[in-house]
């Protein structure tokens, strides 16, 4: 069974911490998610960089940018990752744009993925209809879960095909709280969040965007599995270095 299949059956509620492969330093990646395993995190999305991030905010977008610069790109990050399997054991994510893979050859870089032990990809431009049609095939062939992102504007209708052509999680996008904000969620996203819970979804929801502490952590678990904090945790590691990531996740868990 897929690492992230069996992680979503464990009976406690999920963190799941986003970073820029390459950030703050090219070489950081390996003991950045060791030490997140170490200190308690659930699952790791490992971002890999490009150079147009659409659907990423500010933060996240300036580490990518600075990745770059360092020098990551797809082959490095793979270089890297060559042997994690020796020393982590929890579900590993690659998130980034469709294009670096298309570069790659798509069939090539999901059997990387496997060879590597990754177990799940995060593609936000990478539409449902054109996954379905063109690319599940391969991403079942090679044991990787492909996880879809929804907003509260996406229809029952899409949320409904999403669900049917999922096997993992569905990433919810919060989208309307700002990231780093301590006022914490509003009645609209509450409301969002029962609504998606209220659907009973084949596949869980894990929720993202807006996640920064241990309130907004709470309150996006409370209907569902887990919650991905991803600026949060890359503006701690800018302000704080890398030798502190235990601080940051006690800060999330307690």
């Amino acid at each position: 069974m897929n690492r992230i299949n069996q992680k979503l059956k464990e009976d406690k509620k999920l963190l799941s911490i986003y970073f820029t492969a390459g950030y703050p330093s090219l070489n950081d990646t390996v003991s950045i998610i060791q030490d997140l395993e170490k200190n308690g995190v659930d699952m790791i999305e490992i971002g890999l960089p490009f150079s147009d991030p659409l659907a990423d905010g500010p933060t996240i977008q300036d580490s990518s940018t600075a990745a770059l610069k360092n020098g990551m790109t797809t082959e490095v990050l793979f270089n890297q990752l060559k042997d994690i399997r020796k020393s982590v054991t929890i579900p590993l994510i690659i998130m980034g744009y469709f294009n670096p893979m298309l570069q790659y050859g798509v069939e090539a870089f999901c059997k990387k993925c496997q060879e590597l032990g990754i177990d799940g990809l995060i593609i936000p431009d990478l539409p449902v209809d054109v996954y379905h049609e063109e690319y599940q095939s391969i991403f079942e062939k090679y044991g990787l879960i492909n996880v879809f992102l929804i907003t509260p504007q996406t229809s029952d209708e899409r949320i409904n095909f999403i669900d049917s052509v999922s096997n993992g999680f569905i990433y919810m996008v919060s989208s309307a709280s700002v990231t780093g904000s301590s006022s914490g969620f509003g009645n609209t996203q509450a409301d969002y969040f029962k609504r998606i819970a209220d659907m009973n979804l084949k596949n869980p929801q894990v929720i993202g965007f807006g996640i920064s502490d241990n309130k907004t952590f709470t309150q996006a678990t409370n209907h569902a599995k887990g919650a991905i904090i991803g600026s949060a945790f890359i503006k701690h590691v800018t302000n704080k270095g890398i030798d502190t990531i235990d601080e940051f996740v006690k800060s999330i868990l307690n």
